[in-house]
């Protein structure tokens, strides 16, 4: 079997790979077992696995070292295989080394785009500059060992044998980000070489802490390590402990911030994300679920070159379907669920809200929570958030957390979920979250038997703030990798107030994601919607026969020229009438130019241009 399993029986993946260019094709290797691999045909990308004499005399023009292979992907004009050139090691779940992409790169197989159409080169030439935005794809996570995209209850539950299969079978193929880039490789079976890849984020640090009851002393190390592709893992043991925090980014709707809003007809939400938060002491194991995910209505938010676009919910016969399909797959995966709709009661925001409570209240097993957090908590009082948990407490307590004792027995399942949303799901909603994650840790170490009755993490000044910063970093990458900026409303949950420092922090974040969603996202979402499968290559059409023609550096030069004119025009309107009437006329044009763009803002944003927006 490729890619043997452990003598314990859990399978693992070939970990160190030899990468051979020859003239004719590609071929990879397994440094553990040279007589395992595959070769990739340079001319049209055709996959052969290596048999056991399959050295060839010629010599490889390079040679280099690769860890994975991330997949592949056919376009018109041959395949493109993904491999992983770094990696970095960040931490372990489960016990098991877990490793961040730090640098991919696309290997070409496309010697036959020589012999195709003008119109094909041109759309291949489109096609690679995507290939190039997602080999920057920020926060991808792997593990040689282990699956990563299972939350630990649900692991609990599998059947025995169920490490032993292959790693991309025991995965979750909603968190898979290169699940679309797999299908050559199952195909030909190199189970051994297929990484089934998580977009998230994996974070660790220590914290140390002594505190004193009843004349014992109890030194308690409390390691917090976040992973991102939405599910938060923490870890805690007396003299030495770890917090993981694992975020599990669904596929489903994968896009950015301004082009992947709400739902599509099979209910699936835009940036739906699962958070877990694991705790370990004394041999005990806990864990916290929590889930974030956008309205899961139809609407949208088109850039328009306004700093705030409008918000408008798409009227649709399939409407009620579509928020039913979404709560009921939720329902069975995670049991009854507590739905916290953080957005603003007025405004478009609030029409928005009102669309959702109307359509929640009907539903079984869901309970529809509203809370204003601007009204309510503003930009400085993180405690308000006191009074949403008043609200949800009863429920939330009752819904629990996983918990294992030392011998492997449950003593305690998680029963429902709180699902978190704002407009974005990143900054209302990470502060929301992170509160929800300290009332559970409170608990769960209380329940351990680490902190009494009356005790709680907050008492620990030096600890709670790495806490806090442990939520502030994973807010950080989420956004990140949704909106291409760090969070705002960071110094919410690092300080539990905001901070001079955090103001112009955000107002940076601010302006940079204005830039993004106008001007660089329609690029990005394009390259996404290719690599998930949402958009297939086609040799008879072209999604480029119509040019797209981009207004914005003519009006942009117009702008600035007659700004230039009518500043130079009016440093001279003081010689003669001529030079003022040439000034009023520059300026004149150059409102002009600026009413237009204003009322023409669509046109001169970046759109995707390969994939609708439901």
């Amino acid at each position: 079997m490729a890619g043997e399993s452990f003598s314990s029986g859990k399978f693992k993946l070939y970990e160190q790979l030899e990468l051979q260019e020859f003239q004719d094709k590609f071929v990879i290797k397994s440094v553990e077992a040279p007589d395992q691999g595959f070769s990739i045909d340079r001319r049209d990308g055709t996959i052969e696995p290596l048999n056991g004499d399959s050295s060839s005399s010629a010599r490889p023009t390079k040679t280099s070292t690769i860890y994975g292979v991330a997949g592949t992907i056919r376009l018109l004009a041959g395949n493109y295989l993904l491999v992983i050139t770094s990696r970095t090691e960040v931490g372990a779940f489960l016990g098991f080394p877990v490793y961040r992409v730090t640098s991919m790169k696309f290997l070409s197989c496309n010697e036959v785009l020589k012999n195709s159409t003008l119109q094909e080169k041109k759309d291949e030439a489109y096609f690679m500059a995507l290939l190039k935005t997602v080999q920057s794809t920020p926060g991808l996570y792997f593990s040689y060992q282990t699956d990563i995209t299972l939350n630990f209850q649900r692991r609990r539950k599998l059947m025995e044998g169920w490490m032993a299969k292959p790693i991309w079978k025991q995965a979750d193929p909603r968190f898979v980000w290169n699940r679309n880039l797999l299908d050559e490789l199952i195909e030909y079976k190199l189970d051994g070489f297929i990484i089934p890849m998580l977009q998230g984020n994996i974070l660790k640090l220590l914290i140390p802490y002594v505190y004193y009851l009843r004349f014992l002393s109890l030194s308690l190390s409390l390691s917090l390590a976040l992973s991102l592709s939405l599910s938060l893992h923490a870890y805690v043991r007396p003299c030495k402990g770890d917090e993981d925090s694992e975020i599990r980014r669904c596929t489903r709707r994968l896009g950015t911030r301004m082009w992947r809003r709400g739902a599509n007809l099979e209910g699936d939400v835009a940036n739906f994300i699962e958070t877990e938060q694991l705790v370990e002491c004394e041999g005990f194991r806990s864990s916290l679920l929590q889930i974030r995910g956008s309205i899961p209505l139809l609407w949208e938010q088109i850039v328009d070159l306004s700093y705030k676009p409008r918000l408008k919910v798409i009227d649709h016969e399939q409407m009620s379907n579509v928020v039913e399909r979404h709560f009921f797959d939720l329902f069975q995966r995670y049991g009854e669920i507590i739905a916290v709709d953080l957005t603003d009661k007025h405004g478009d925001e609030g029409q928005l809200s009102m669309a959702f409570s109307a359509e929640a209240q009907n539903l079984p097993n869901v309970r529809y929570v509203s809370f204003d957090f601007h009204h309510v908590c503003g930009n400085s009082n993180f405690e308000n958030l006191k009074l949403l948990y008043e609200q949800i407490s009863e429920q939330f307590e009752k819904q629990g957390y996983l918990l294992i004792d030392a011998k492997g027995s449950i003593l305690e399942e998680q029963k429902g979920i709180v699902r978190s949303n704002c407009i974005d799901c990143l900054d209302r909603t990470n502060v929301t979250q992170s509160y929800l994650a300290q009332k559970s840790l409170d608990a769960q170490l209380q329940r351990i038997g680490v902190l009494d009755s009356s005790e709680c993490i907050s008492m620990f000044a030096e600890d709670y703030q790495k806490f806090r910063a442990l939520w502030a970093e994973q807010g950080d990458e989420i956004s990140l990798e949704y909106a291409g900026t760090y969070a705002l409303k960071g110094d919410l949950v690092r300080y539990g107030k905001q901070t001079f420092g955090g103001i112009l922090k955000d107002g940076m974040s601010a302006l940079s994601r204005y830039y993004l969603n106008n001007f660089h996202d329609g690029i990005r979402q394009d390259a996404m919607d290719l690599i998930s499968g949402r958009y297939t290559v086609r040799r008879d059409s072209s999604p480029f026969q119509t040019e797209s023609f981009s207004y914005l550096p003519v009006a942009s030069a117009l702008l600035i020229g007659g700004l230039t004119l009518t500043s130079v025009t009016l440093q001279q309107a003081g010689r003669n009438a001529q030079q003022f009437m040439s000034s009023v006329l520059w300026a004149g044009v150059t409102a002009g130019v600026a009413a237009v763009v204003k009322a023409n803002g669509r046109q001169f944003c970046s759109r995707p241009r390969l994939c609708r927006l439901v």
